[in-house]
């Protein structure tokens, strides 16, 4: 069974999944692959796990850093899983490329490339929105794109990290507005 809960952020009404133990899954309202990874047959409950992760929301979206992360269970492919873990790497207020995730994964998986558009696909999919910073990652040449919750959303969340946004900048058109 799984669980779900809402949350009101700055930036919108977002949903919550969990398994009952840890979270599955943080939504903004009306992003792209909404609610993918939430199972048809589940309920609303309050849980240990929503106010770990209300907690982890709010210190955030009132500009602080979180010094802990709510206990989280992902489920996807392994390559997915693969890239959904880098993501959670990536340092606060910092940005990594499509590219450069994907040579890393090249790297670890011993092959000689490995193409950013998968790596894009596995990072639009990611199901735990802003707690899983796939926010933080942006195009090789400067460009804002891919984040399924919106580009507004991608950078006010950048912004209120402090990341360094000069010399990158909104597409005009793409797949990824």
């Amino acid at each position: 069974m799984q669980y779900t809960c809402k949350y009101l952020s700055p930036l919108g009404e977002m949903l919550l999944a969990s398994d009952g133990e840890a979270l599955t899954g943080a939504w903004f309202e009306g992003q792209k692959y909404y609610a993918t990874a939430l199972a048809v047959a589940h309920e609303e409950k309050s849980l240990p796990v929503f106010e770990e992760t209300r907690t982890w929301l709010d210190g955030y979206f009132n500009g602080r850093k979180p010094g802990f992360m709510p206990l989280i269970h992902l489920q996807g492919s392994p390559f997915r899983l693969a890239v959904w873990e880098m993501l959670q790497k990536i340092p606060y207020g910092e940005t990594v490329t499509y590219r450069d995730l994907a040579l890393e994964i090249a790297r670890t998986r011993g092959i000689r490339s490995m193409s950013a558009q998968a790596v894009g696909g596995a990072v639009a999919h990611n199901p735990v929105s802003v707690i899983i910073p796939c926010h933080r990652v942006v195009g090789s040449h400067g460009s804002l794109t891919g984040y399924a919750g919106g580009l507004e959303r991608k950078v006010r969340l950048l912004n209120l990290e402090g990341a360094d946004l000069k010399g990158f900048f909104v597409p005009g058109r793409g797949t990824a507005l």
